[in-house]
C-alpha cells in the first residue's frame, strides 16, 4: 500500500512539473479572418487591439470579466481601443452613450455600471434622459452628460464608429480586430479565453513583423 501511495505521489508531482502546453497554432480562415483592406490604426507605431461591442449584448457583458484583466496586463507597445458597434436603433443610441462618456473622460468609471444596469437591473437606457438619470446615480452630472451626448463632436465620432464597423466588416459582437488586419469573434475562436489566446498570437505575429 505504501508503494502505491508513493507511486501516486510521484505521478502527481511529475504532472505538476510538466510545462504548460502552448496555445494551438491559429490559421486564417479558421480562428480569424484576414481583412482584404487593412484599416488604419489610431496610434501608428503601436499594435492596436480593437473590441467592438454593444452595451445591450449579453455575450459582451459576459466577456467583460475575462477581457478586462487581460487588457490591464497588455504591454506598452499595444493600444487597446473599444468601439461601439452601430447597427441602427438602440445600438446607435448606446454607441453614442459610450462615446459621450469617453468624451467626458468618465467612461472608465461607469462602463461596468452601464452593463450592470442593463443586464442585471433591467434598465433600457434607450433615451438620453434615461441615461442621464442613471448616470447621476454614478456621480456624472446630468446636464454635462446631455450636453456631451448631443454635441457635434460626439455625433461626428459616432459616425466614425459606424464607418469603422463597416470597414472591419463585422456582422456581430463581441468582435476583435488586431492592428486593423485580423478579425475574429468568440465563436470563431472557440470561447472567451480562446479569443484572447488568438489575440495574443496575432499580437505576437505583428510584433515579429516589425
Amino acid at each position: 500500500m505504501r508503494n502505491l501511495i508513493l507511486s501516486a505521489a510521484l505521478v502527481t508531482a511529475s504532472l505538476l512539473c510538466l510545462p504548460a502546453q502552448a496555445a494551438e497554432p491559429i490559421e486564417a480562415g479558421k480562428q480569424y479572418v484576414e481583412l482584404s483592406s487593412p484599416v488604419p490604426v489610431a496610434k501608428p507605431g503601436k499594435i492596436e487591439v480593437v473590441e467592438l461591442f454593444w452595451y445591450g449584448c449579453p455575450h459582451c457583458y459576459q466577456f467583460e470579466p475575462t477581457l478586462n484583466p487581460w487588457v490591464e496586463k497588455l504591454p506598452a507597445d499595444v493600444n487597446f481601443v473599444r468601439i461601439p458597434a452601430m447597427f441602427g436603433g438602440v445600438w446607435n443610441v448606446h454607441g453614442q452613450l459610450f462615446i459621450a462618456l469617453e468624451s467626458m473622460k468618465v467612461e472608465h468609471k461607469v462602463h461596468n455600471a452601464v452593463f450592470e444596469a442593463i443586464h442585471k437591473d433591467g434598465k433600457k437606457l434607450a433615451t438620453p434622459e434615461e441615461m442621464a438619470e442613471f448616470l447621476a446615480t454614478q456621480g456624472v452630472d446630468k446636464d454635462a452628460f446631455l450636453k456631451a451626448y448631443n454635441s457635434f463632436g460626439v455625433k461626428s465620432l459616432s459616425e466614425k464608429a459606424k464607418k469603422l464597423g463597416m470597414a472591419y466588416q463585422i456582422s456581430g459582437v463581441p468582435s476583435m480586430v488586431i492592428n486593423g488586419k485580423y478579425r475574429f469573434d468568440i465563436g470563431s475562436a472557440g470561447g472567451p479565453q480562446q479569443a484572447l489566446e488568438v489575440a495574443d498570437q496575432l499580437i505576437a505575429k505583428e510584433r515579429a513583423a516589425k
